[in-house]
């Protein structure tokens, strides 16, 4: 499981190292174009029931962790379609697949 830091939240935000992969370009590209956006999921099984928003902004500190060494194989039709929801009103909605572990088989596209 990957790990993305945001802001000064001491909370990380836990998604599949291969989803994270993908949603790191898609956020890499918007914001060093200084385009903010959101990024929306609902909570996993494992956590209180819920969903989070967060507001992606260029000022903000992020950084992203994972935990195989080596990148996965990419799909440009997946990166296409974060990208196309980054750039729509309600922003990126990351799916519950992607906070399943890479390892584990679950990751879809």
């Amino acid at each position: 499981m990957g790990v993305i830091y945001y802001g000064s939240s001491a909370m990380p935000i836990r998604i599949a190292d291969r989803a994270l992969a993908h949603l790191k370009i898609v956020i890499a590209t918007k914001l060093r174009r200084s385009e903010s956006f959101t990024v929306s999921w609902q909570h996993p099984e494992n956590s209180p029931q819920g969903r989070t928003t967060i507001w992606l902004h260029p000022a903000i500190p992020l950084r992203f962790v994972f935990d195989e060494p080596e990148p996965p194989a990419l799909s440009r039709e997946w990166i296409e379609e974060l990208a196309a929801s980054a750039n729509s009103s309600g922003g990126i909605q990351l799916m519950p697949e992607m906070f399943h572990d890479d390892r584990d088989g679950h990751v879809t596209e």
